[in-house]
């Protein structure tokens, strides 16, 4: 009997078509699962800094349309298990010549979390610059944002994407670029075991705001569900492409090997046994097919997180637990996409065969 190598390589094109198809679709979920989830994890990371509990105005579908008075920073600083908190300005703007560019207005007390390469931190008409949007613009030494020009005072380096193509200024400038108090209050705690409290204290005094603790803010965030529905539903998509791909190669496949399947029958071995063997057959492409994948998305998620057009905001990670969940994906789609076609193979007569005359 014919071995599962064997019968792979004497059908070298199909066996060659159907690699491709199983390949593509694995890296498409690959991508897009590693990308959706690195954007979702570079936003969390982000406000996760110096940050146990976050405040927004109440009610607004995203950050960067929150404007919250920071007058009341002082306030909030005296409540029992505040340890410090700091207030961001979330906005976008182009910044010659780029089309658009994330920008950052900080209070002073949370400079200290840029790390900074060369310079000072921003004082008033100054800003500072992520490294990577430092080297996109080839060292500038002012840039232009909102007709005004301001004096590039330093360079710092994030490992968030997201920071690291952005720039960072005091909230006083950013407040009258984007003509707003603040986006969003970052509060470090004392005890995290008193942030169910604090928040309280903060939801009950002013009602135009609201608090949460920063996982909870995370897990709650419409952005981030909108971003991961479209990610499982393209996923799905491309998971379906993938069936029907195997589907169409493989009842060509069957269809070659018909008298293969015919003799294999007329000498005594059952059907299971002819649906294992395109199973196993399958198996093996969709093995190789999934390491080729997982080599070639490697590669494309490194040209994406070094390629100045995206500057850094595009970022994607392969995690041991993402390559698992796609394994089990890639290997459900290959043995569904071949379950049929194993089927019709295992069922096929051979008298039939021997009257029609092999074909």
């Amino acid at each position: 009997m014919i071995t599962p190598i064997k019968a792979l390589r004497k059908n070298r094109f199909k066996t060659a078509l159907i690699f491709i198809s199983m390949a593509v679709s694995i890296a498409a979920i690959f991508l897009i699962s590693a990308i959706s989830g690195g954007v979702v994890s570079m936003y969390s990371s982000m406000l996760k800094t110096d940050g146990d509990i976050i405040v927004t105005q109440k009610g607004i579908a995203d950050t960067f349309f929150s404007d919250i008075n920071r007058t009341v920073t002082t306030e909030i600083a005296r409540m029992n298990g505040v340890k410090e908190i700091s207030a961001l300005i979330l906005g976008a703007a182009p910044v010659e010549p780029l089309p658009i560019v994330g920008i950052y207005g900080a209070s002073e007390n949370r400079f200290k979390s840029y790390a900074l390469k060369k310079g000072s931190y921003p004082k008033s008409g100054e800003v500072m610059l992520g490294s990577k949007i430092y080297e996109t613009l080839k060292h500038p030494e002012t840039i232009s944002l909102s007709k005004r020009e301001f004096r590039v005072s330093g360079v710092f380096k994030s490992h968030i994407g997201f920071e690291d193509g952005g720039v960072v200024m005091g909230l006083e400038d950013a407040g009258e670029v984007f003509h707003k108090s603040a986006s969003i209050f970052l509060i470090a705690l004392k005890d995290l075991g008193k942030s169910d409290s604090v928040v309280a204290q903060i939801n009950k005094a002013y009602s135009q705001m609201e608090a949460k603790t920063t996982d909870g803010f995370i897990d709650s965030y419409n952005q981030f569900k909108i971003i991961k529905t479209s990610s499982d539903v393209i996923g799905a998509m491309a998971f379906l492409m993938g069936i029907l791909g195997i589907v169409s190669m493989m009842s060509m496949v069957v269809n070659d090997r018909k008298a293969e399947f015919g003799i294999m029958r007329s000498i005594g071995l059952s059907s299971r046994v002819i649906i294992f063997k395109l199973l196993g057959e399958t198996l093996i492409i969709a093995v190789l097919a999934f390491i080729f994948a997982l080599g070639a998305s490697e590669a494309v998620l490194e040209m994406i997180k070094h390629a100045d057009k995206f500057q850094g905001y595009i970022n994607g990670e392969i995690t041991a637990l993402l390559a698992i969940k796609v394994f089990i994906i890639s290997v459900s789609m290959a043995l569904f996409g071949t379950l049929l076609p194993a089927i019709y193979a295992a069922r096929i007569d051979p008298m039939n065969l021997i009257q029609r005359g092999g074909a």
